[in-house]
């Protein structure tokens, strides 16, 4: 990607339990990383921190989005939901640990390493959230 080059900006919205279209957005932004060049290993990481993202949207919250903003420097996306929140995110970011119901896990979902997939992809990750009050998670990629 040019350094001269503006930011690319991508908003993608996810649906509540969509499991068709989960990754959907995720693919999207792997696909415009590819087209403007970016290294395989930091499209490889965006492209599993975005997913387990995403798919934590689909399966745990009420709906929400997927927001990208690239530089040549550096991704960044942004997932926020509206949802229960998390109450414990110590709790959540332990490898393992979920609050998916059954019949999603039965689908061979939440199993436990979604926060702590993205936080071994990414070079920033921030988490606000709170009971009733939603999610945001916010992962910064590097491109070093």
């Amino acid at each position: 990607m040019k350094e001269s080059l503006p930011a690319l900006e991508l908003a993608i919205p996810v649906r509540a339990r969509d499991f068709l279209a989960g990754g959907d957005g995720a693919a999207r932004i792997r696909q415009v990383l590819q087209q403007v060049g970016f290294p395989p290993g930091v499209i490889r990481r965006v492209a599993i921190a975005a997913y387990e993202a995403e798919m934590n949207i689909v399966i745990h919250s009420l709906g929400g989005e997927l927001k990208g903003r690239i530089t040549p420097e550096v991704i960044t996306i942004i997932a926020r939901d509206a949802g229960p929140g998390i109450p414990d995110i110590d709790l959540a970011m332990r490898e393992g640990y979920s609050t998916a119901p059954r019949e999603i896990q039965e689908m061979g979902f939440g199993a436990g390493m979604g926060l702590p997939n993205i936080r071994r992809c990414t070079d920033e990750l921030e988490i606000h959230s709170a009971p009733g009050a939603g999610t945001t998670i916010k992962m910064v990629i590097y491109n070093r």
